[in-house]
């Protein structure tokens, strides 16, 4: 069995280290996630640019989170599901949300339901839409540029939940009390 490496700011190659260093400034120690992908500089930086890009969209923190998480447990993401429900309690996201997505629930409002359903129907048809759900996704009040900003926010989940997958890696001690498995 292959063990990935989970690199500090100084076992990383030279590349990552200032984003390894920062980050444990910034969170008070090296998410995993980081310390994996750290192997790779370029993925860890295209990892963290997406990650900022994807939290300077339209989206309001319920909707990055609904984003989130609906990528998430859709690729069942034993690393992500936690840390992104640590994350949404810091950004004060409605736990009722959080659990919703966690358990595979209706959300509590029609227009977040209506994005994680049109996340989930990206996810599942690699991007082929029918235009019907497309206007069930504007009805609900989205925009053409939502549409684009989900993408965005896929392509940032397919980096963090593919390498977690294959990485195995281990849910930080800070999430741990959010551990999840797919029901």
């Amino acid at each position: 069995m292959t063990t990935f490496t989970l690199h500090t700011a100084e076992t990383a190659p030279e590349a990552s280290k200032e984003t390894l260093t920062d980050a444990k400034k910034q969170m008070g120690a090296v998410p995993g996630l980081f310390a994996v992908m750290a192997e790779s500089p370029q993925t860890l930086l295209a990892y963290k640019a997406l990650h900022q890009f994807f939290t300077e969209t339209s989206f309001d923190a319920e909707e990055l989170t609904v984003v989130w998480q609906t990528i998430n447990v859709e690729h069942e993401c034993h690393y992500c599901v936690p840390a992104h429900t640590g994350i949404a309690h810091s950004m004060n996201v409605d736990p009722a949300i959080t659990e919703a997505l966690r358990n595979e629930t209706a959300l509590p409002t029609a227009k977040l339901q209506a994005l994680k359903d049109f996340t989930l129907t990206m996810v599942r048809s690699r991007g082929n839409v029918s235009e019907q759900e497309l206007n069930a996704f504007f009805a609900a009040g989205y925009t053409q540029q939502q549409v684009l900003e989900i993408i965005l926010g896929l392509s940032q989940k397919v980096i963090s939940n593919y390498v977690n997958h294959v990485a195995k890696t281990p849910v930080d001690p800070m999430f741990e009390s959010f551990a999840w498995t797919k029901k």
